[in-house]
């Protein structure tokens, strides 16, 4: 049962290493612009958004330009955030074997 016990203390290792990715994730910004800069969304490594910027002249363009160029900006933040959250879980996750559970 060596294998076991070595199993144990590589998920241990993995789970510290994830909780420290999710406490870097919360911390960290991704920041995406549309429309010519004039809409600006920042949000955190777990795609929570943070902050909305819209210029207030570009708000005189009316709700039937600003409405899809703010969902835009928010889509490709939460994309972006998604994918960086992705990959750095798969970092943390990386070396971690899971043994054959034979014939299961």
């Amino acid at each position: 049962m060596a294998g076991v016990g070595k199993l144990l203390k590589q998920a241990q290792k993995m789970q510290r290493g994830i909780a420290v990715v999710q406490e870097q994730l919360t911390a960290e910004r991704v920041e995406v612009s549309h429309g010519g800069g004039a809409v600006k969304v920042v949000v955190n490594g777990h795609g929570d958004v943070q902050s909305v910027t819209i210029n207030p002249d570009f708000l005189k363009e009316g709700s039937s330009i600003v409405e899809p160029v703010l969902v835009a900006a928010l889509q490709e933040a939460a994309t972006k955030a998604r994918e960086l959250h992705q990959a750095r879980m798969q970092a943390a996750t990386a070396g971690f074997n899971m043994p054959s559970l034979g014939g299961f």
